[in-house]
């Protein structure tokens, strides 16, 4: 009798430790059902934005939320958990590539999806048409403070500070925050020069990115003896200085709903959607046409 009584409690543990599994199984999401949060930072929330959209249109069983907030917030997100996905733009350090590697515990292997570029901009009726790359250093050296960015831990900071090899915090600037605040207020300052991403004014038929490109003037940048402007040849070859790749990071170690959208927005369709934000998309794929 004791022999069946243990007998049942041993199948009773095994029945409940495979139920347990099997419900664990069950609550792990798939790249096509479930639900994560996905980090961005304002500069490239809109083309975060349209991927995630058309994502979700494909796999209406997935929910992803996008939080937005400064890149290296972001970041902090991801190593702590809290976003299964966050977008990045300019180089990690050594300090924080070993904290991934120590938190995550993964292989660092950047998702490159597309070419973006941070812009100087005056007001429209400006006389300023271009600034050269010393001018910008040497501003970004002066008590003036004329260089407006869209706040600390941002990533528009961090990539020109990345640029001249600085910390941020070794240089001087103004700040209003946010991209679009910015576009928008940098007429009341006189003689400034707003830092902005071009993903917030790319998007060819949005209504808000087309106010703003009406209303502002985007300056050339001079390097050496050159003028480049922000065209999508120069963003395709990198001759814009400060042209920048777009690139996601995870912490999912399976082939669920953060790698499958990252895999999306690699491949054509995420990539048509990147070209349609007006930016220059990663992976190009050629279109071929037969003539019969």
């Amino acid at each position: 009798m004791k022999k069946l009584f243990f007998l049942l409690i041993a199948i009773s543990a095994i029945a409940f430790s495979c139920s347990k599994e099997k419900k664990q199984k069950q609550e792990v999401d798939m790249p096509n059902k479930g639900e994560i949060t996905i980090a961005t930072d304002e500069s490239f929330q809109s083309v975060t934005e349209a991927l995630v959209e058309r994502y979700m249109a494909l796999y209406p069983n997935t929910k992803i939320n996008l939080v937005v907030k400064k890149e290296d917030l972001g970041f902090m997100d991801l190593l702590d958990k809290k976003a299964r996905v966050v977008v990045m733009s300019r180089e990690l350090s050594e300090k924080e590539k070993q904290a991934f590697d120590q938190k995550v515990n993964l292989p660092w292997l950047p998702a490159k999806f597309a070419a973006d570029a941070v812009l100087f901009v005056v007001p429209k009726d400006s006389p300023l048409e271009s600034i050269s790359m010393e001018e910008i250093y040497k501003e970004l050296q002066s008590d003036d403070k004329k260089i407006i960015f869209d706040g600390t831990n941002s990533s528009n900071l961090n990539f020109v500070a990345q640029k001249f090899k600085k910390n941020p915090s070794e240089l001087k600037f103004s700040i209003i925050n946010g991209n679009e605040n910015v576009a928008e207020q940098l007429k009341n300052y006189s003689g400034k020069i707003g830092v902005i991403s071009y993903n917030t004014i790319s998007r060819p038929y949005g209504k808000e990115a087309e106010k703003l490109r009406s209303e502002l003037k985007v300056l050339k940048i001079t390097k050496g003896n050159k003028s480049y402007e922000v065209t999508n040849e120069n963003l395709k070859n990198m001759s814009y200085p400060f042209t920048r790749v777009l690139y996601f990071l995870t912490n999912e170690s399976y082939y669920g709903l953060g790698n499958g959208f990252i895999r999306f927005s690699c491949q054509q369709i995420g990539q048509i959607v990147v070209e349609k934000e007006g930016l220059q998309p990663y992976h190009i794929f050629n279109r071929e046409v037969q003539m019969k």
